[in-house]
């Protein structure tokens, strides 16, 4: 069973956190709380046509010692001496999840909430101001978790090469694979990033152990500094309007809303978060039943494999979404499979809804899709 570590700092300028119990994970390795989905998504970005000529041609030519200057010489390395309560979080984070080399970690300033881990051959977290003043300690504990976990999944690599990538795509163009080839890299990179954040999420929670404190950071990166205007239960809520609402354009509309974007929706990351923490596997994992790190290399890929497609085919199955019903009904031989998708998609070349084109055992959508982050500003929408 994991040992058992006490906590109970008291920061200045920060509120008190009680001395409580956390379980440690000696060995863990990254297979107990990667999301299928990210593993999965992660196979289909290694055999993406090109991705290896890129990432060897990148991995060499990335000015990674520039970008640790950088960080060294124009934000605030964390430290005993420099963001102390930061350094405890750290360093907990690290102990709790076994990562035997404490990742160097800078606040930068910047008033967008924002976190990230980056570096090629050695993992690099740096955090905003905006993020360390909207957080209470607790929620800043499980930020400081998900970055470690970033950082033992080995997704630093993968991140810094989409952040070049995706900031300088104009000047690769030079690499011989055209544009539109390396577009697809970074989209393909973007849809295993966002997998990976709903991985690194669950790090977030085993590092801080406190789910209404992984809940309340992902409220205030949606909401700001207003929980007392907000409520968990409505919040995940708005998540089950989002999937179910709305008809097949409103599906369409939602894969080319989250495109652009680096991170999932934060509800929906709060839903997949509470369904984990309420799962047996959380449970095992407390009660120190995980894979360790010693095992990774007689892990199995078929494995692996397995597990990612029979997720997928729970999540098509059990989903609300009208076009992963769709899908499913396509996979099950339904009959008036052109009825379905004439009602789905009817008054669409018209600019304009009908009545038959809203399934009657669906809600009204509420149409709040979120702001999209520009990733050609090299910073990362709700973060954490």
């Amino acid at each position: 069973m994991g040992e058992d570590m006490s906590d109970g700092h008291e920061h200045n300028g920060h509120e008190n956190v009680p001395s409580r119990q956390r379980t440690r994970f000696p060995g863990i390795s990254s297979r107990a709380y990667e999301h299928p989905a990210d593993r999965s998504a992660l196979v289909a970005l290694r055999k993406l046509s090109g991705f290896d000529t890129v990432f060897k041609a990148l991995s060499g030519l990335l000015p990674e010692r520039s970008l640790r200057l950088l960080f060294l010489s124009d934000s605030v390395r964390v430290s005993d001496q420099q963001f102390a309560h930061l350094n405890d979080m750290l360093r907990d984070a690290c102990y709790i999840l076994d990562l035997e080399k404490v990742p160097p970690m800078y606040v930068n300033q910047d008033p967008q909430p924002n976190a990230m881990c980056i570096g090629l051959d050695e993992p690099i977290i740096v955090v905003t101001t905006g993020l360390v003043e909207l957080l209470d300690e607790e929620e800043m504990r499980a930020v400081v978790g998900h970055e470690v976990g970033h950082a033992l999944s080995g997704h630093a690599v993968y991140r810094t090469i989409l952040l070049f990538l995706t900031n300088l795509a104009l000047r690769v163009a030079w690499i011989p694979l055209g544009n539109l080839a390396i577009m697809a890299i970074v989209t393909a990179l973007r849809e295993w990033f966002r997998k990976s954040e709903l991985s690194a999420d669950r790090a977030g929670l085993l590092a801080g152990q406190d789910l209404k404190a992984s809940m309340r950071g992902l409220m205030k990166l949606a909401g700001g500094n207003h929980l007392h205007e907000m409520n968990v239960d409505a919040f995940l809520k708005q998540a089950e309007e989002y999937e179910a609402g709305g008809d097949l354009r409103d599906s369409v509309l939602k894969i080319l809303n989250v495109l652009p974007r680096s991170h999932p929706f934060t509800t929906i990351r709060a839903a997949e978060l509470k369904k984990w923490a309420e799962s047996r596997d959380y449970q095992r994992i407390m009660d120190g039943h995980y894979p360790r790190r010693t095992e990774d290399k007689d892990t199995s890929v078929t494995d692996s494999f397995r597990e990612s497609a029979t997720h997928y085919a729970t999540h098509v199955k059990t989903s609300k979404d009208p076009l992963m019903k769709l899908v499913s009904d396509i996979a099950g031989g339904a009959g008036d499979l052109g009825g379905r998708v004439r009602r789905g998609f009817g008054g669409f070349a018209a600019g304009g809804g009908s009545a038959e084109s809203t399934p009657k055992d669906q809600p009204p959508r509420d149409d709040s899709t979120g702001g999209n982050d520009d990733d050609s500003t090299g910073r990362d929408d709700n973060n954490s």
